[in-house]
């Protein structure tokens, strides 16, 4: 089965060159287009796409909202990948703090933008930027967000699911964590899952914003 996309962009041209770059790819199918995140909700629920890419700046209902929307009132959500020009724009962090699973650049390279649609798609590896890291370390050095601290010490880690959680934040999939540690992917799997129920995380990438915000991973 395909990968489906749903495009929300504001921008025509943008949304074109998405289709076309998508479009090219055998396991990749756009199955419709948004102009802006107020059209996300009924469009998710009709076509049910496995990824949402989304702007993070549009006129009537941002992609940040709009994650937190899509989250709130659907069962089994899609994936939502946020589009943006700048990579280090707070708005893109607030919209992975919000439930966004992933981070493109609209100047990205055509394999780029497959790269990333599948990578989340998979949701076995994190799209997360240095750039990303900063915001999330500079957010738990001024202390914005106490709650992540508290998290991190009441989720009590294991020493190995630590371990897992640190390669998690800089960027290792499921397969590179497992070669690292010499284990099976399976039981890497075992592992991230025990972190995110442990963080009360939904996926990997808010498992990693909590460990860059609470201090427990520092970037770099």
């Amino acid at each position: 089965m395909p990968v489906t996309v749903l495009l929300v962009d504001d921008e025509p041209l943008v949304r074109a060159g998405l289709r076309a770059v998508l479009e090219a790819q055998p396991d990749i199918e756009v199955v419709g287009e948004a102009a802006d995140g107020a059209a996300v909700i009924p469009l998710v629920r009709q076509l049910r796409p496995d990824v949402v890419a989304m702007d993070v700046r549009m006129p009537l209902l941002d992609g940040i909202e709009a994650t937190r929307a899509v989250l709130r009132t659907v069962q089994e959500p899609p994936k939502i990948l946020v589009v943006t020009t700048f990579e280090n724009d707070e708005y893109v962090y607030e919209a992975l703090r919000a439930g966004a699973d992933g981070f493109l650049l609209k100047r990205a390279r055509p394999a780029e933008i497959v790269h990333a649609v599948r990578l989340v798609a998979e949701g076995e590896s994190l799209l997360f930027p240095s750039s990303v890291r900063q915001l999330a370390a500079r957010y738990g050095e001024q202390g914005g967000n106490r709650a992540a601290r508290a998290a991190m010490e009441r989720a009590q880690l294991t020493e190995r699911e630590a371990e897992v959680l640190r390669l998690m934040a800089h960027g290792l999939s499921n397969a590179e964590i497992a070669g690292r540690l010499v284990v099976g992917t399976e039981t890497v799997k075992s592992h991230v899952s025990a972190v995110l129920a442990k963080l009360g995380a939904r996926d990997r990438t808010q498992a990693v914003i909590a460990a860059y915000e609470s201090g427990f991973v520092a970037p770099g």
